[in-house]
């Protein structure tokens, strides 16, 4: 098969997003290959479809159980025989899956880096053809990353103990050019295909409020957004136990997410969240890496984080599936204030020497001060994020709370603002913003720049599939998104497909998906035609 084919049979696509095949093509031939690419661009396809055509085994190196099993799960749900070595197995089980890759079984192997030099994963490595070595979440590798985690130091050990050195690929979302040129630098890539699609989601609305109101602001956004997936990010536990107090007071269907939780709850908690058993998990920081929650339809910040980088990658965890999903930041000064603490008293790192320190927290109250200029400037969001990672962009985004001029203004105070203003405070309930009819005009045509689920009597046989989906993901106990994403749902509803071929031209229906599902989302669908 050529990756075309491989990409229709697998992942149920016509084509190719931009960067994926140039980067995938640089790999076929034999050359490294470097990806930045926002999340939910498809990096793991730029991996996977070569590790699928190329003669031996890809270890992909991953830092998270929660993402290797994600993509494990959602590779063998596609049709791809795909394994992972870390913690969560016993040893008779890592000895099993080794054996059955050796054997041919796996194409696609998922490592902790701790376990890379292991004595039984160096004995396998050395014993099989390896093709390719590929460093999901690259950051990590970097000290001067968002992330920076010793294990995956490793890496290059193993590649340079390797009988014959192997194609290395890196991709991450998010990295500084001076991120980029440690990972290049550290895994001595030689003269990788180096692709930076652009950090921009294009589907992503971005708004920051400011106000000392948010508690009720917060559960009036979470109640008109019921039927929807979201987090709530919050800096500290404390926080995280408070306002999952509060929305639980409200009667709203949520989970918590810390480090101070026992590990148990916490895997119990995350799988409620993942499962579509709760709609909203409130969650520090610790939460979220490697989570493919393709529907998550917005993310709430509760206390703005410490860098640029921070937000950004938890904010991109929102409309993954590429439709319209809202990052909504309620900033206010105490945050600043926090978060300068939190750095000052956070312990020494192990691995650094004092004055390395002094350097990184030097760093990192610059990160902060960067943070801060987005959450209290008044220029367009997006250019501001963009701008921090390198990237050019126009001067107004058109989908972002300060290109909307959506600034909040109290009626009773600032009368004189009333006909500019798109979000004001009800002074009688003291509790919630509306929109006046300007703002009401403004956030419709945000809406309007991604595609959209569907509405009228649509909506009826979306929620009618999405049940489906609910239920057969149950039954064999997996994410719903794994089964289908919404996107995939609503391109069924789009199309209404009534047979085999029709289906396959539904955007993430691909030939193992179909023999195990087509038939019984056809089976809706004819119902409502």
């Amino acid at each position: 098969m050529d990756k075309y084919e491989v990409l229709k049979k697998y992942y149920g696509y016509h084509s190719f997003r931009t960067g994926q095949e140039v980067l995938i093509e640089g790999i076929l031939c034999g050359r490294d290959a470097f990806g930045i690419m926002p999340t939910g661009a498809g990096k793991s396809i730029c991996y996977q479809v070569p590790a699928l055509m190329m003669s031996g085994i890809t270890i992909v190196v991953s830092p998270l159980i929660s993402l290797m099993k994600d993509q494990v799960r959602a590779l063998n749900e596609a049709g791809v025989h795909a394994a992972y070595i870390n913690s969560s197995l016993t040893e008779n089980q890592i000895v099993k899956a080794l054996a059955n890759a050796k054997n041919g079984r796996y194409k696609i192997v998922y490592a902790a880096p701790e376990r890379l030099l292991t004595p039984r994963f160096l004995d396998f490595a050395m014993n099989v053809p390896i093709s390719m070595i590929t460093v999901d979440e690259a950051h990590c590798i970097s000290q001067w990353g968002q992330d920076f985690r010793p294990s995956y130091l490793s890496i290059l050990d193993l590649v340079e103990q390797l009988p014959k050195r192997p194609v290395v690929s890196a991709f991450t979302a998010t990295a500084t050019d001076v991120v980029q040129s440690d990972i290049m630098n550290i895994l001595k890539l030689k003269n990788p295909v180096h692709i930076v699609t652009g950090y921009d989601r294009k589907n992503l609305y971005f708004e920051v409020v400011q106000s000392n109101k948010k508690d009720w602001l917060m559960i009036d956004y979470i109640k008109r957004h019921k039927d929807e997936s979201g987090i709530i990010y919050c800096s500290t536990r404390k926080n995280v136990e408070k306002v999952y107090n509060i929305l639980v007071s409200q009667g709203i269907s949520v989970t918590k997410y810390h480090a101070g939780l026992d590990g148990e709850i916490r895997k119990k908690n995350q799988d409620d969240f993942i499962y579509d058993e709760k709609k909203i998990v409130v969650a520090t920081n610790a939460f979220g890496m490697g989570i493919d929650k393709s529907n998550v339809r917005y993310v709430l910040h509760y206390n703005m984080p410490q860098s640029m980088e921070n937000y950004y990658q938890e904010a991109g965890r929102a409309g993954r599936d590429g439709e319209a999903a809202e990052c909504i930041l309620f900033y206010s000064p105490q945050d600043v204030v926090i978060n300068r603490f939190l750095i000052d008293n956070r312990e020494v790192r192990a691995d650094l020497t004092s004055q390395e320190d002094a350097r990184l927290k030097e760093r990192d109250h610059e990160r902060l001060k960067q943070m801060a200029f987005y959450a209290k400037g008044k220029y367009c969001l997006r250019r501001n994020i963009l701008y921090y990672f390198g990237e050019q962009a126009p001067y107004k985004c058109e989908n972002c709370s300060n290109c909307l001029s959506s600034h909040v203004v109290n009626i009773e105070y600032e009368d004189q603002y009333r006909t500019d203003a798109l979000l004001a405070y009800d002074n009688k309930n003291d509790s919630y913003l509306f929109y006046t009819q300007k703002g009401s005009q403004n956030n419709k045509k945000s809406k309007e720049l991604s595609i959209q689920v569907p509405q009228g009597e649509r909506k009826i046989l979306y929620d009618d599939l999405r049940k489906l989906r609910l239920k057969l993901a149950r039954t064999k106990g997996v994410p719903p998104y794994i089964i289908f994403s919404d996107k995939t749902l609503a391109d069924m509803c789009a199309k209404l497909p009534s047979n085999k071929a029709e289906m396959m031209e539904v955007v993430g229906v691909g030939e193992n998906k179909y023999d195990m599902y087509g038939e019984k989302f056809l089976k809706v669908i004819k119902q409502y035609s």
